[in-house]
C-alpha cells in the first residue's frame, strides 16, 4: 500500500488551485505525484468566490472523466476555505475578500460540482453559526477539518459534537506570535483523543522539535502527514503561483506570499517527508507507514486496500 496524501494544491508545474489549469498539466502532476510512490491524493483548493471554486472543482471532475491516470491519483477533494476566519495571520496566504460565513446553501454549491468527490472540508468553526454546516457535511458522510481558525474552546468542543473531526496543519493557519497558553494549538492537543490531527513535516511548516513535542501529545494512533504541496513542488528556487496570487520560493524551498511572513503551501514531497520522519524524528518504518499511509485512508473512512 502507497501513502495517501490528503493536502495537495499542486505539483511540478500544476496548480490545482488556478483557473487556467489545463488537462496536461493535471496529467504531468499526477504522473510525478505517482512517480514519487504516492498512491492517491485529495485535490485541494483554497478561498475563492464561490462561483470561482465551483469553476475550479468542475474542471477537475472533468479532467478525472477524461483521463484514467487522474482518476487513479486524485481520489477525490479537499475544499480549504471559504468558510475560515479572515482574520491576518489566522489567514494564512488565503484571499480574505472572499471568506464568508459557512452556510449550507453554499455548501451544497460546493458539493455539486465537486461530483460526490468530497472527502474533506476545512472550515473555522467560530465562523459556522450554530454549527450547522460541520453537522450537514458530517451528515454526508464528508469529513470536516478545523483550519485557519481560532475557536474557543467551546466552540471547539461544540464544533466535535456536530461532527468535526479533524484539525487541517496544526500549528499553521495562525499568527505567528501567539498567546504562551491558551491559543488553537493547545485547544486541539487537548482534544487530541477526539480528532485527526495533520501535520506538515517540512521543518518550516513546524519545526521539528515542535513536531515532536506536538507528536508526544497526541500519540500517531490519530495522527497523519500532509504534503500541503504546491506548484512549486520539485522545481527549485523562483516565483509560482497559487490559486492566482504569487509566492516566492527560496533557497531553502520554502514559499511565502512576497513581502509576507506567512507561509504559502508548501514544496515538500512525499520522499521528502520519508526523509524527515526517519532523520529528524527518529520514526521506523512501520511508524512511518502509520502517518503517511493508514492513517490519512482512516481519517477519510477509506479501505487500507484502496
Amino acid at each position: 500500500m502507497l501513502p495517501f496524501d490528503l493536502q495537495v494544491n499542486g505539483y511540478a508545474g500544476a496548480d490545482f488551485c488556478s483557473r487556467d489549469l489545463t488537462l496536461e498539466q493535471c496529467r504531468h502532476a499526477c504522473d510525478e505525484l505517482a512517480a514519487d510512490g504516492v498512491g492517491g491524493i485529495l485535490a485541494t483548493v483554497i478561498t475563492d468566490t464561490v462561483e470561482g471554486l465551483c469553476e475550479k472543482l468542475a474542471r477537475l471532475v472533468r479532467f478525472r472523466e477524461e483521463d484514467e491516470a487522474i482518476a487513479e491519483m486524485i481520489a477525490g477533494f479537499h475544499i480549504e476555505g471559504p468558510f475560515l476566519n479572515a482574520t491576518p495571520g489566522y489567514i494564512g496566504a488565503h484571499p480574505p475578500e472572499c471568506v464568508k460565513p459557512a452556510n449550507i446553501d453554499d455548501t451544497k454549491r460546493l458539493l455539486d460540482a465537486a461530483g460526490g468527490l468530497t472527502r474533506i472540508v476545512t472550515l473555522a468553526p467560530e465562523n459556522d453559526p450554530d454549527f450547522a454546516t460541520t453537522a450537514f457535511l458530517s451528515g454526508e458522510g464528508i469529513t470536516v477539518s478545523a483550519g485557519h481558525c481560532d475557536p474557543s474552546l467551546a466552540e471547539l468542543e461544540g464544533a466535535i459534537e456536530a461532527g468535526l473531526s479533524m484539525i487541517t496543519h496544526l500549528g499553521n493557519g495562525c499568527p505567528v506570535t501567539l498567546p504562551r497558553h491558551d491559543n488553537f494549538i493547545q485547544r486541539a492537543l487537548s482534544l487530541s483523543d477526539r480528532l485527526w490531527i495533520g501535520f506538515i513535516p517540512d521543518g518550516a511548516h513546524v519545526p521539528f522539535f515542535a513536531l515532536k513535542n506536538y507528536l508526544a501529545v497526541s500519540g500517531l494512533e490519530r495522527a497523519f502527514m500532509v504534503t500541503d504541496a504546491i506548484s512549486a513542488a520539485k522545481l527549485g528556487p523562483g516565483r509560482y503561483e497559487l490559486s492566482g496570487a504569487p509566492v516566492e520560493i527560496d533557497e531553502q524551498g520554502v514559499a511565502r506570499r512576497p513581502g509576507s511572513p506567512n507561509l504559502a503551501g508548501s514544496t515538500i514531497t512525499m520522499p521528502g517527508i520519508r526523509r524527515h520522519l526517519a532523520e529528524s524524528l527518529g520514526f521506523d518504518a512501520d511508524e512511518i507507514e502509520t502517518l503517511i499511509t493508514r492513517n490519512p485512508r482512516r481519517a477519510i473512512g477509506l479501505p487500507l486496500s484502496s
